[in-house]
């Protein structure tokens, strides 16, 4: 069974992997797609960060008990 720390240290690690995976999606490009021209890219970004952190803290509160 693993411990706590170890459990966070594997929960960080995974997080840092998909944020350096998908760096290369971020950049800007020269040409507007139609979702960033309409102004609704952030909001798809924003649900999908939402989300994430929603099952981050669920997990943890989880973990906790």
């Amino acid at each position: 069974m693993a411990t706590n720390s170890e459990l966070m240290r594997y929960v960080l690690l995974m997080v840092f992997v998909v944020l350096i995976s998908f760096q290369n999606s971020w950049a800007q490009s020269t040409d507007p797609d139609f979702m960033r021209s309409m102004g609704k890219m952030y909001v798809v970004i924003a649900v999908i960060g939402a989300i994430f952190l929603g099952i981050i803290a669920f997990l943890i509160t989880l973990d906790r008990r």
